[in-house]
């Protein structure tokens, strides 16, 4: 995008300053949540981090097909109202009622997914993840569920409008209270003579969430309140509305949900063919707890630099778009690039000559910082991968990413189950580079033919 020069001007921008923002809001979560990663690895184990892990695909599945999309969808619809509309209560008027439309869709999809998960906690934990320990687990997630939808459409409709200070107040609220309840929780049962399990972990996800939905909710109440009557005259636009609203819903969704469940697929995966390598159960769970739980929480940390940049890139490029300004849309895609290399290739250099350091110091395990080492060349293609995805979703092609991000995990898919069993661990950290090479390549090459 073309950004004034001009210093007042550029601190103006609410591009700039809502990215701004949202790093560092995502920087000191995300500090704190690498923290919380090496606390979790040093008082509940590797065995029990690995089962801990086993939660993260159900919950990224759900939260796909409740949230997920819906979220983008707000964002992108706040952003053509308030951008396109010359009348401000006009604007804000279209911007709500979509957000609205989005919160009902939400609630109802999250309840719906709720009650399927505790009433089959049971069958999934034993059938699908293979661990009888995630029954409990599964039936405390479902309450994070509701709450995570409304915090999302909230997030969606100020992201919309590019204002980043209530979503970044919430994602710090949240983090804080999640990792200061397991704390307390810890020390309850430390005084007690007891041990902390992975449930308590997800008690806390769930107290995070809670927090962060009513800061989302309190920050809504105070805006300014619409005049009275003023959704009358919007009856017979509701239906159209609903309709352009699900048109984008249902292809992100069906995108995100295929992606988490092939994610979820092959992390679920991992820690079998591990085992047909020759891994005992307890081994294979804590190198996947050692991989996820400790390895990419570090290799993903930086992408709080670009995540920022590409949730509020998204309104901005669909306003783009409705505007007809194409220069702007062809510069955020060369600037995309070359920003996500060069951060690429820094974070690069810095884990290769400190990812042994940090296994060993931070986390105690030597096998985590011979890991993040080998997974530092993916940062660059991750960063490039992520903003290019976002500017495709602005420039309404989501079925396209869709197809880039499926077969990303199709090659992953395949080199776990046809290589892992004969070559073990290494055979999956060369399919997150090879995969990822693609999916960048494949976004530059979609975008350049656009």
């Amino acid at each position: 995008m073309e950004y004034p020069l001009n210093k007042s001007q550029l601190l103006k921008n609410k591009l700039i300053t809502g990215t701004l923002l949202m790093t560092a809001a995502g920087v000191i979560s995300r500090i704190i949540g690498f923290f919380y990663r090496i606390f979790l690895s040093r008082t509940i184990g590797a065995e029990s981090l690995g089962v801990y892990q086993l939660m993260g695909p159900v919950f990224s599945i759900c939260f796909a097909l409740t949230a997920s999309s819906i979220q983008t969808s707000i964002s992108r619809f706040v952003g053509d109202a308030t951008g396109t509309c010359s009348n401000d209560s006009c604007g804000e008027k279209k911007a709500r009622a979509y957000l609205y439309l989005g919160l009902t869709l939400s609630v109802l999809l999250s309840l719906l997914c709720g009650v399927v998960i505790c009433r089959n906690a049971d069958w999934i934990a034993s059938k699908i993840l293979g661990e009888p320990r995630c029954a409990p687990l599964l039936t405390l997630l479902a309450y994070t569920l509701i709450p995570s939808g409304v915090h999302a459409c909230i997030n969606g409709y100020y992201y919309g409008k590019k204002q980043a200070f209530v979503p970044s107040l919430c994602q710090l609220v949240e983090q804080a209270a999640r990792v200061g309840s397991v704390w307390v929780i810890w020390q309850i049962l430390t005084e007690q003579g007891k041990m902390m399990t992975e449930w308590h972990a997800i008690a806390g996800l769930v107290i995070g969430e809670c927090f962060g939905v009513v800061i989302s909710l309190i920050a809504y109440a105070r805006e300014p309140k619409l005049p009275a009557g003023e959704y009358m005259d919007m009856k017979g636009e509701l239906g159209a509305m609903t309709c352009t609203l699900s048109v984008m819903i249902l292809p992100l969704t069906v995108n995100r949900v295929l992606v988490a469940a092939s994610a979820g697929l092959e992390n679920l995966l991992i820690p079998q063919k591990m085992q047909a390598f020759g891994y005992s159960a307890g081994d294979a769970l804590s190198i996947y707890g050692i991989l996820c739980g400790m390895t990419m929480s570090v290799v993903l940390f930086p992408g709080v630099l670009t995540n920022s940049f590409s949730v509020l890139l998204l309104p901005s490029i669909s306003e783009a778009k409705a505007a007809g300004r194409e220069k702007a849309i062809h510069t955020a895609i060369r600037k995309a690039v070359v920003y996500g290399m060069l951060l690429g290739l820094v974070f690069t250099v810095l884990f290769l000559f400190s990812g042994e350091w940090i296994g060993n110091h931070l986390f105690h395990n030597a096998l985590a910082g011979l890991y993040i080492r080998r997974l530092s060349f993916l940062c660059p293609l991750m960063y490039i991968t992520s903003l290019l995805s976002s500017i495709m979703h602005g420039l309404g092609m989501p079925g396209r990413v869709l197809t880039i991000n499926l077969l990303a995990c199709l090659i992953r898919i395949s080199m776990i189950w046809f290589l892992v069993p004969t070559s073990g661990i290494g055979a999956y950290l060369w399919s997150l580079l090879i995969s990822q090479v693609f999916a960048a390549l494949a976004c530059m090459v979609e975008l350049r033919g656009n």
